[in-house]
């Protein structure tokens, strides 16, 4: 297991690997949330993409080195885009998140989120009210853990205070600002980091660590000199454009 200080190094390491790389990751997204996750990817040094076309998806992904699938706007296009998709990252065995938004609302949108879960993400980020619809059971530290192993994946549960586990490991990262909450596609846009964060670093876990750190610190940055919902979501990039590794190494809370 590592130590805290040592998890703040890696997390640092990682966002400067994104930022020398500047690896692509496509975005199989919602509509509310397209344009500010391609600000945040871009913020953090990554490069997004975004078709849905089923006539292009292959081609994408083929320059493409981490995927985001996001049921944000479950309609028939990008319902066919992310088969496609994932075909095509599964045959270039390329690193992807699944972010299941809102399937507490609709169980044909949970339906196919499980049908997901069953190919493999590398990552799962998700809020507590759509852990039960994915998983089962209560989004207790535990819980989280145990469906982690079950399903070979790395859960990332954000909420107050966010759970990365891989099954075997597990931290909580206590980095973030309540005005989070208050801008729309937040959440979107920390799955497509992990996105990044994966293209960079082959362990899961601590890919999941960082980009999570890193939003969570550029949040707590925005949130000191921020008047409200609407300025925090402009400064957050700003602040995760200037996120250096003095700042992430010092700021970031883990246990």
């Amino acid at each position: 297991m590592h130590a805290p200080a040592e998890l703040a190094d890696i997390a640092a390491d990682v966002l400067a690997r994104v930022r020398d790389r500047a690896p692509r990751v496509h975005c199989i997204t919602n509509t509310v949330a397209q344009n500010y996750t391609a600000n945040m990817l871009l913020a953090a040094g990554a490069v997004p993409s975004m078709t849905i076309s089923p006539d292009e998806v292959v081609s994408f992904i083929a320059g493409a080195n981490a995927l985001l699938v996001n049921l944000g706007t479950f309609d028939a296009e990008r319902r066919a885009a992310v088969d496609v998709a994932l075909g095509a990252a599964g045959a270039a065995r390329m690193p992807w998140v699944l972010d299941p938004v809102f399937i507490e609302s609709s169980p044909g949108r949970a339906e196919f989120a499980r049908e997901l879960l069953a190919r493999g993400p590398s990552a799962v980020r998700l809020n507590p009210a759509e852990f039960a619809p994915l998983f089962g059971g209560d989004p207790v530290d535990e819980a989280a853990s145990r469906v982690a192993a079950a399903c070979a994946t790395v859960v990332v549960l954000t909420g107050t205070t966010d759970i990365v586990t891989d099954g075997s490991r597990r931290v909580a990262v206590r980095n973030g600002h309540s005005l989070m909450a208050l801008v729309t596609a937040m959440g979107c846009a920390a799955s497509a980091l992990v996105g990044a964060a994966l293209a960079v670093e082959t362990d899961a876990w601590l890919a999941a660590i960082a980009a999570i750190a890193a939003l969570g610190v550029a949040g707590e940055i925005a949130g000191s000199t921020a008047r409200g919902p609407g300025t925090f979501a402009t400064a957050i990039i700003d602040a995760l454009h200037g996120l250096d590794h003095a700042t992430l190494r010092g700021r970031i809370r883990v246990s």
